[in-house]
């Protein structure tokens, strides 16, 4: 007979996280969704003098970018003007943040992008904040100028 068998090891238990941990990963989430859209072509909707459709809210004013025409239909429906032709404009995301933003900030009104409105569960917001849209346009950019 053998030597007795040891007992097995026990099963490390992850780690709990902390809020730094939930944090993190959030911002990590976050850049990788922001680096995918600003590598993705969106589709803008535009009014009669083809500038952005855009909608205000909490002090920013946020012009509307749709990942599809499927989604670009669920927020039309939305507004009920489903039964409208919508024009848009197809827009490189790092475009519509890195020149759009800054055009339609310059009016004075901040301004980000809303992604996938009406679309429940799947939509994003970009706001005017440094790291996502140029300093000239970002909220918190004042603070760092000195």
């Amino acid at each position: 007979m053998g030597e007795p068998e040891s007992p097995p090891a026990p099963i490390p238990r992850p780690e709990p996280l902390t809020s730094d941990d939930v944090a993190a990963r959030g911002r990590h989430e976050f850049a990788v969704l922001l680096g995918e859209f600003r590598r993705t072509a969106v589709l803008v909707p535009t009014d009669e003098d083809e500038a952005p459709l855009v909608g205000d809210f909490g002090g920013i004013r946020w012009i509307y970018a749709f990942s599809n025409e499927s989604a670009l239909a669920r927020f039309a429906i939305a507004r009920g003007e489903g039964g409208r032709e919508w024009p848009y404009q197809r827009l490189l995301g790092a475009r519509l943040l890195d020149a759009t933003v800054p055009a339609v900030s310059a009016v004075g009104v901040p301004c980000g992008v809303a992604l996938d409105v009406g679309t429940e569960g799947e939509g994003a917001l970009f706001p005017p904040v440094l790291g996502i849209v140029p300093e000239a346009a970002a909220l918190d950019a004042e603070g760092i100028r000195g």
